[in-house]
């Protein structure tokens, strides 16, 4: 079955693409939820002249964007243990939230690319996979979060000496 895609559908195709896929997945999934549509359908002309000025329009969008990330830098403090390796990791979902705050664009954690969260300090380079073509990288920078006043003060305060409990009389 030939269709042509709607929308992205992740792994299968993006939108705009004619594709064949199987006449099951075509019938019962893709043209149901409006992912795609059938090539021969007498709708498929006009689709594709309005697809491919959507794609235009959304290609044109995603490389703004893609300039307004490019070459950003993040930092993300965290608790650090011993040998500057971190209590916990730094997620796609934590660049996410810091990017979002240094910039103001949210930017969907899925398309954040990293091979494997960040468990060590130090600066990591970072690719946002927001399409095709627009592939912008932002640097994240990973540092040690100071520690609170009021351990710092406990820490430096001598503490008190116990005084020996009274012992206890045997009868």
């Amino acid at each position: 079955m030939r269709v042509i895609f709607l929308e992205n559908v992740p792994n299968v195709a993006s939108a705009g693409e004619t594709k064949e896929v199987a006449d099951g997945y075509g019938r019962n999934f893709l043209i149901p939820k409006k992912l795609a549509l059938l090539a021969d359908s007498p709708d498929a002309a006009q689709m594709t002249v309005q697809l491919k000025a959507i794609l235009k329009k959304t290609t044109d969008e995603l490389a703004a964007l893609a300039q307004q990330i490019e070459g950003k830098e993040v930092t993300i403090k965290a608790k650090v243990g011993a040998k500057d390796r971190l209590y916990g990791s730094i997620t796609s979902a934590h660049i996410a939230a810091e990017l979002e705050s240094v910039t103001g664009l949210a930017i969907d954690k899925k398309k954040i690319e990293l091979a494997e969260p960040i468990r060590q300090l130090g600066s990591y380079e970072v690719v946002i996979r927001l399409g095709k073509d627009a592939t912008p990288k932002i640097k994240v920078t990973v540092t040690a979060e100071e520690k609170k006043k009021e351990v710092e003060k406990a820490e430096k305060k001598p503490k008190a000496e116990k005084k020996p409990k009274a012992e206890k009389k045997k009868k």
